[in-house]
């Protein structure tokens, strides 16, 4: 079985960072229709670009027991009832809300049977509400790559707030590769708490361990204060915007997509069922260079509510080279079904942390573009600031 050189052992747990990604490139592991980009090598994941045509589909769906492309095809062929139609990227096309659509991504795997992958909605893809999901042949879940996995990867889109106009060769979508179990248990998450804390507050104050809620990771709330924010603890998607271009940054003029709220009242405010905001976290996070972490679901019983698609957090998010003293987390907020009243501070979604097989070469923030570094309640990178 083939390793990625000077490696860490074969026994060894934990997520590759970024010099091991390039080797597994090297090794054939991860092939690719044009040649990666060294832009695409994050600290612990590869992003992962649209190949030159979409599906627009029915309905979103699994393969199960059968590959992508023969649940394209169906039993009568390539037009399949599935399929409603064929784009093509080349030069951009425009996605519209509430369809599903279907990509083709330039890469593909060839994973030894200890390495498996996990896929996550890059930041700005999830702050413009634009729902993403990883699919591989036969699989029985999304984002999740079996160990092994030998084939193509597919990419489902589904615009929900905004149109988006998407182009070829571009990333909407990031992989990690792992091996073993690397995930940080309560136990030791506390005892490195207690060395070098995870969480601080707004005036550059750890965050007492009491106080930390442990819960298969670590449980972070939403900011209601507006402290830090000049009143404002949010913004909500208008009903009826324009279309956003995806390789336009900065051209956008925040009004014409956003509503901002305000501070309310009391420390609780009321989200409307089945509408898209953007919220800040109470806390803020570090994640030291030998760490990769993820922002998942609290508990599914704490409330009908959606707080993030994006989830991965690059080793040095929120520290740098230990100069920052954490960063706020950006969540991407949707009540589902009934409209939900959220209190200051409450615990609303929690973040794990998984070992890294090594430090990466680059850290977020030190020699690395890095578009959310310091913020605080931060639209996407397409909106002017």
């Amino acid at each position: 079985m083939s390793r990625p050189a000077d490696a860490a052992a074969p026994e060894a747990a934990g997520v590759l960072p970024d010099r091991d990604l390039r080797e597994a490139v090297r090794r054939g592991w991860v092939a690719a229709e044009a040649p990666l980009a060294d832009g695409q090598f994050q600290p612990a994941s590869l992003d992962l670009r649209l190949g030159p045509i979409a599906w627009q589909l029915r309905a979103s769906f699994l393969p199960f027991r059968e590959t992508v492309e023969g649940r394209l095809e169906g039993r009568d062929g390539p037009d399949s009832d599935l399929v409603i139609d064929r784009l093509s990227l080349v030069g951009g096309a425009t996605l519209q809300r509430g369809s599903v659509y279907l990509v083709p991504l330039l890469e593909s795997l060839a994973l030894p049977p200890d390495v498996r992958g996990r896929s996550n909605p890059k930041s700005t893809t999830g702050r413009l509400d634009v729902f993403t999901r990883v699919i591989t042949d036969r699989a029985p879940r999304f984002d999740e790559i079996v160990a092994g996995y030998h084939g193509p990867l597919y990419l489902e889109v589904s615009p929900q707030s905004f149109p988006v106009r998407v182009h070829a060769g571009g990333s909407l979508n990031q992989l990690r590769l792992v091996v073993g179990e690397p995930a940080v248990p309560d136990d030791a998450l506390r005892a490195l708490y207690r060395t070098s804390p995870f969480l601080y507050d707004d005036d550059d104050r750890p965050v007492p361990l009491d106080r930390v809620v442990f819960n298969n990771g670590l449980g972070m709330g939403v900011d209601l204060s507006g402290r830090t924010t000049d009143g404002i603890i949010g913004y909500r998607a208008h009903p009826n915007p324009p279309a956003v271009d995806l390789a336009r940054v900065g051209a956008y003029d925040p009004g014409e997509f956003w509503e901002p709220i305000k501070r309310p009242p009391r420390d609780a405010y009321i989200l409307e069922a089945n509408r898209f905001y953007i919220l800040v976290s109470k806390e803020r996070i570090r994640v030291p260079p030998d760490f990769a972490a993820e922002m998942v679901v609290y508990d599914a019983g704490a409330g009908e509510i959606r707080t993030h698609y994006a989830g991965f957090f690059d080793p040095g998010f929120g520290f740098g080279e230990g100069d920052v003293l954490g960063t706020k987390v950006v969540m991407e907020v949707r009540a589902r079904e009934v409209p939900f009243l959220v209190y200051d501070g409450q615990t609303s979604f929690k973040v794990w942390f998984e070992r890294l097989r090594r430090r990466p070469e680059r850290v977020y923030g030190v020699g690395l573009a890095s578009s959310y570094q310091r913020q605080t309640l931060s639209l996407s990178k397409h909106f002017r600031r």
